[in-house]
């Protein structure tokens, strides 16, 4: 199995590298377009995948990546294309990171949670997944250019942290303490 590791090459001087993973494709490349032409102080590069592991070709010239954002549809609940749902892309790709990334180095995106056919199981399954792994979840508005532009701010500023170029934050590990989710009792129970 190959592990994603974070801290296995040099960090490049003012360059952040995001990872978007998303397993049908539909918002992931808004999103990373937003993010490219929002960041005007560091270079940010974004990296797209539908799931981990990474190919193992090219490898060695991988850059560093920094953080590691999971986007979940809560719509998809069959297979698409062939491939697996967006969840349970998700859940068999964690397996694929080291332990180190849960340090302030990992994120959740979701989309449709406020689509009213869509069970609120699935986000609660989104929530403790993430509370598992102590990593935040951000829900997302993917129709409108708005709602793209305020989710490529938000993953910025994540982005900046954990790739070391914000000075106001001491530590990804910091900012991951005050992100994390955190599960309400009423879901511990189910």
């Amino acid at each position: 199995m190959a592990l994603l590791t974070p801290y296995n090459k040099i960090p490049e001087l003012n360059t952040a590298t995001i990872l978007l993973i998303e397993n049908e494709e539909h918002f992931q490349t808004k999103l990373a377009d937003a993010i490219v032409q929002q960041e005007k102080d560091i270079n940010v590069n974004v990296r797209l995948a539908r799931k981990l592991p990474l190919p193992l070709e090219n490898g060695d010239t991988r850059p560093r990546v920094d953080l590691v954002v999971f986007v979940a549809s809560l719509r998809s609940e069959r297979r698409y294309r062939g491939y697996e749902c967006s969840l349970q892309a998700v859940k068999s790709s964690l397996n694929y990171l080291a332990s180190d990334y849960y340090l302030g180095k990992v994120c959740f995106v979701v989309t449709d949670a406020r689509c009213g056919t869509v069970s609120q199981e699935r986000l609660s399954s989104v929530r403790r997944l993430a509370a598992l792994h102590h990593c935040p979840v951000l829900c997302a508005e993917h129709q409108t250019e708005e709602g793209i532009a305020m989710a490529a701010t938000r993953l910025l500023a994540i982005l900046k942290v954990s790739a070391g170029a914000s000075p106001m934050a001491t530590t990804a590990l910091y900012l991951s303490t005050l992100t994390r989710c955190t599960v309400p009792s009423d879901l511990d129970h189910d």
